[in-house]
């Protein structure tokens, strides 16, 4: 029997769920039997781009397309063999989705310690530049203030800078599809497929048009994608920031996902690069002529 669906207002209001108090079960499967979730034994947070709820902020009022095609541009958290991540998962993945590039947003400590999976067909890509030797640890002194903005602000613009190298390989990935050729399914991933991840997808989905508020709600449903290895996850920041106990001070404005935060990081772009345009442009090197075009490859134009 199929899983019950949630609406699009009902996947706001989980994700907005205190991250130290558990999501009822029957809410979280509801939740990820939802659009854009998709269900990949062995891994978590995986999402099609794609199918990420627009609203009317979205749409130019011009006719132009705005979004990610469905099908081509897919998110998640790391691969866990010992957690299920199987033949028939790989199958899945190259089969069933298509996929035929997986990009590793990882540190060279993570990647060593969990390679990704050889998988028949698709192209694995991790680029151990120096600036991935930075391990995934943070200073929670930056969060003890507000909801934690100044922390996140400084995590997510090391992420730009330290990992552009594969973020640019990604967006260059994109100019490989000739105008008549439909593109090849990517996807990327970090650990949790929360915050590198979901820098890299606000970057993708700004440059396919769609609003600030629906990147913000694609980055605040990582609160719903993680829920089944919350636990873990939990350990794992407390181990990366030195925390005694989930109690820390500013322990709890990191673990949180919160609109504020996400907020002030997007400010901080524009004030430093003029714009997730003038990120990929200044940062990474692509001309004016192929960012529109990556904006296009999207969009499915």
């Amino acid at each position: 029997m199929a899983l019950p669906t949630l609406s699009k207002a009902d996947l706001i209001a989980l994700s907005e769920t205190d991250v130290t108090q558990p999501i009822p079960k029957e809410s979280i499967f509801a939740a990820l039997a939802t659009p854009p979730f998709l269900y990949i034994p062995g891994t978590f947070n995986t999402r099609d781009l794609g199918l990420l709820p627009l609203s009317s902020s979205s749409h130019s009022g011009k006719g132009r397309k705005v979004g990610i095609r469905p099908g081509f541009i897919y998110r998640s958290g790391g691969f866990f063999p010992n957690g299920g991540f199987n033949d028939a998962a790989k199958t899945q993945l190259a089969t069933q989705l298509g996929i035929k590039k997986i990009f590793d947003i990882r540190s060279v400590r993570e990647h060593s310690h969990a390679p990704d999976p050889e998988i028949a067909g698709v192209k694995n890509y991790w680029i151990p530049a120096e600036a991935t030797e930075k391990e995934a640890t943070v200073n929670l002194a930056d969060f003890l203030e507000g909801k934690g903005e100044r922390g996140y602000v400084k995590m997510y613009m090391d992420v730009l800078r330290g990992y552009g190298e594969v973020i640019g390989a990604l967006l260059r990935s994109l100019l490989d599809t000739r105008e008549d050729q439909r593109p090849e399914p990517i996807l990327f991933h970090c650990t949790a497929g929360r915050d590198r991840t979901g820098v890299v997808a606000g970057l993708l989905l700004s440059l396919a048009g769609v609003s600030e508020e629906d990147v913000e709600m694609d980055w605040m449903l990582s609160r719903i994608g993680t829920e089944l290895a919350r636990e873990q996850l939990l350990g794992f920041a407390m181990k990366g920031a030195g925390a005694k106990s989930v109690e820390s001070p500013g322990f709890e404005n990191l673990v949180s996902l919160r609109r504020e935060c996400w907020g002030a990081f997007v400010r901080e772009v524009k004030r430093v690069y003029g714009g997730w345009e003038g990120y990929v442009r200044g940062e990474l090197g692509l001309g004016e002529g192929e960012v529109k075009r990556i904006g296009r490859v999207l969009r499915g134009e």
